[in-house]
């Protein structure tokens, strides 16, 4: 399968490239792996236009069915290697080879997850008991009790976060050991931030609280980190971050000429709006990019 562009992963960032690059009349093909953590959201209310909030599976699937309109191929399918060309790129996607002239990896990051089992893990996300985006959903969270799982600069940072939120957080390390200095604890004390020196598990769900440390919560909020899905980007030794983010400059090019990034995988703002802003300049950086190298002309 030869196209113009391939973006690797469907979710905000990579349909948004996928809707700009079809309506600019490329080919493109978009192989999304599935499990996206934007299909997970029970319901964002920060995403604009959508007063009473939209359900990220939902929004994935409008924005999918938005690219399909205008021509944009969309494949099940993991991308497993991407190999450098004269002309481009060539990719194995699940069963197929898709050879393209740009790519942009819109791979995105996994967060990590507390001890839960998956079911437990799931329904306490659909009841709103979990939730991993202080950004997103913390006025959902006000004057709520909440725990913040983590320790460290990161738990630390959350937590304070969560505090202009709620006056009731409590900072619980997973395993029961923080990593705490002296000035961390001294700042999460004059917030009135709790530290909880219980161990994390086992966690459970009781009818509107989830039960972590012996303590009933209303949410509780993961700082453990991510994943970061950057792995192709090395096999092409693009420059990564120390934490794997992706390094792009202003238009979304990596330092490979022809790679692109956008949306969670590039270093930034975690949010489906800045992820779709980053996937709208990528597909025009790649439109105009090409375009220099062989003009792109309708004909007659």
């Amino acid at each position: 399968m030869r196209v113009d562009v391939l973006i690797v992963g469907g979710g905000p960032a990579g349909l948004t490239a996928a809707i700009y690059l079809a309506r600019f009349h490329l080919s493109v093909v978009v192989a999304d792996r599935g499990g996206g953590r934007a299909t997970l959201i029970p319901r964002t209310r920060n995403h604009a236009g959508f007063p009473e909030g939209i359900g990220g599976a939902e929004l994935v699937g409008r924005m999918r069915d938005q690219a399909a309109r205008y021509g944009a191929r969309l494949i099940d399918a993991e991308v497993t290697a991407l190999v450098r060309l004269e002309d481009g790129f060539a990719a194995a996607a699940g069963e197929q080879e898709v050879a393209a002239r740009a790519v942009l990896l819109a791979t995105g990051v996994t967060n990590h997850r507390p001890a839960m089992d998956d079911a437990m893990h799931d329904a306490a996300l659909a009841r709103g008991l979990l939730r991993y985006c202080p950004i997103c959903d913390g006025y959902e969270v006000t004057d709520r009790r909440v725990a913040v799982i983590g320790t460290g600069e990161r738990g630390v940072r959350e937590a304070l976060f969560l505090r202009s939120y709620t006056a009731d957080v409590t900072l619980i390390a997973p395993d029961g050991a923080h990593d705490l200095d002296a000035a961390a604890r001294a700042a999460l004390d004059a917030a009135g931030v709790a530290v909880a020196e219980v161990p994390c598990g086992p966690i459970a769900l009781a009818d509107d609280a989830i039960l972590i440390g012996g303590r009933a919560f209303d949410t509780a909020y993961p700082a453990m980190g991510s994943a970061i899905h950057s792995g192709l980007a090395r096999m092409l030794g693009a420059e990564v971050s120390p934490d794997g983010c992706m390094i792009v400059d202003a238009h979304q090019r990596t330092g490979v000429r022809g790679l692109y990034a956008a949306g969670d995988v590039v270093l930034g703002l975690d949010q489906i709006s800045h992820a779709m802003g980053e996937g709208g300049v990528a597909a025009t950086t790649i439109r105009n990019d090409l375009a220099a190298r062989v003009p792109i002309r309708r004909s007659a």
